[in-house]
């Protein structure tokens, strides 16, 4: 029996439990139970958590432009021919609906005089203007500071109010804002032939109809009333309406015109002009087409090319901190937890009792674990003592105060092992020993 003794004593069976007491090498201990008073005190020390690299806010931005494509040709002139009649071939009519954002479009967000609505938006506003315009790129999206790229191309006003909405809701911005179209781009007519000055006119939200156009061109100029006609192409299809037929008719007047018409105004029966004029429009708009496919394919490099560049930073990063190779703080995890553990304190946010406790910790084992003795174990401020923060949670609602407790730099986890727990230990080895030595 002596011999199991001795052995015991050897082995440690027989030994001092872990316990938090108040006084220690590094001075006096001072035990504070946890409560929401004492929590606010603890949470008032000035701590600021490490921020990631600069690299990791960066996005791939909006880089390129349109590749011009020089001067355009000189529309050729027809052989002038007098007419025998001219025929009517009056285009149907459409029904354009709301107005449809498209590439080059304009639209302002602006926010209400309130000063916390317009600190809530920082980033997404300047701070000394309360508008500010976004164009619409040419695959049909615009790139808000803090938000990032939304697609609003082809949608209607209150579609795209709903987009902007949901994705500032998705950053935590306060939606507090009002849209407006303040340039229309994506969308035109053309008038050209006999007016006053030929031009190429926006589509707005209100419809567009022929009167307005050839208003807005500066009227018809011609003096030849019996064999001048409206040549309209749309679609592939041209129409033709006599300039007498046009003048006497009120519904033809208010033709609502769609993206991409062509007007004419002829005095020439021949459509040899006309058509010249027509296919030069279609020309310009293929030159516009393939300037933009080229811009959109330099646009789709260079993004390339930057997030690569991102991404390689990151991983590179993300490596050093694999490495440890980057300083970080942390927060030590002792006693009777699921793991014994250094925890890591998170970027650019602050960790709780709750996230150490439940998961480096791998929580409270409920068989040896004293769950009403955790402590949080901190040095004080001048170094020479230690302040204890004690969490009593056989009251399990005391563990939401776990979730509201901020770990700082170098604090200590700890929590007591039950009573019972190592006397069964000891019991444990005392059998393993009689084993051993054959008793």
């Amino acid at each position: 029996m002596t011999g199991l003794f001795l052995a015991l004593a050897g082995c440690g069976a027989i030994g001092t439990p872990v316990i938090v007491a108040e006084r220690t090498a590094v001075g006096e201990v001072e035990i504070v139970a946890m409560t929401a008073n004492s929590i606010a005190a603890a949470n008032a020390s000035t701590y600021q958590p490490r921020t990631l690299p600069a690299i990791f806010a960066r996005t791939t931005g909006t880089a390129g432009s349109t590749t011009g494509f020089g001067a355009l040709p000189e529309p050729p002139v027809a052989e002038e021919r007098r007419p025998t009649g001219l025929s009517t071939r009056i285009p149907p009519q459409i029904d354009p609906g709301p107005y449809r954002l498209g590439a080059g479009d304009i639209i302002t967000l602006a926010t209400p005089e309130s000063a916390n609505t317009v600190e809530a938006l920082t980033g997404l506003l300047a701070a000394q203007s309360r508008r500010l315009g976004y164009t619409i790129q040419d695959d049909g999206s615009i790139s808000i500071p803090d938000i990032g790229r939304i697609n609003l191309g082809g949608m209607t006003l209150q579609e795209a109010e709903s987009e902007i909405f949901s994705a500032m809701v998705d950053q935590d911005m306060v939606p507090n804002f009002s849209l407006e179209v303040s340039e229309f781009n994506s969308k035109r007519v053309t008038v050209g032939g006999a007016v006053q000055s030929a031009a190429i006119l926006p589509i707005t939200v209100s419809p567009l109809r022929l009167a307005e156009a050839l208003t807005a061109a500066g009227g018809i100029d011609t003096e030849d009333l019996d064999y001048a006609s409206i040549r309209l192409y749309r679609d592939g299809t041209m129409y033709q309406i006599p300039l007498e037929t046009y003048l006497k008719t009120p519904s033809i007047q208010r033709l609502i015109l769609t993206d991409g018409d062509s007007i004419y105004v002829d005095t020439e029966y021949e459509l040899d002009r006309a058509q010249a004029f027509f296919q030069q429009q279609i020309t310009v708009n293929s030159l516009r087409q393939q300037a933009r496919a080229n811009a959109i394919s330099q646009l789709n490099t260079e993004i390339g090319i930057r997030r690569a560049e991102l991404d390689e930073a990151r991983a590179n990063y993300a490596q050093r901190i694999q490495l440890d190779a980057v300083e970080r703080d942390y927060v030590y995890i002792a006693g009777e937890v699921g793991q014994q553990s250094r925890f890591t304190l998170p970027f650019e946010r602050k960790a709780s009792l709750a996230d150490a406790l439940f998961s480096e910790g791998e929580g409270v084992p409920n068989a040896s674990g004293n769950i009403g003795e955790v402590y949080v174990l901190r040095g004080t401020g001048d170094g020479k003592g230690i302040r204890a923060w004690h969490l009593n949670a056989y009251n399990a609602a005391n563990l939401v105060l776990a979730t509201r407790f901020e770990l700082r730099p170098n604090d200590v986890v700890f929590v007591s092992e039950k009573p019972l727990t190592a006397l069964s230990r000891v019991m444990g080895e005392v059998a393993a020993s009689v084993r051993l030595l054959g008793i």
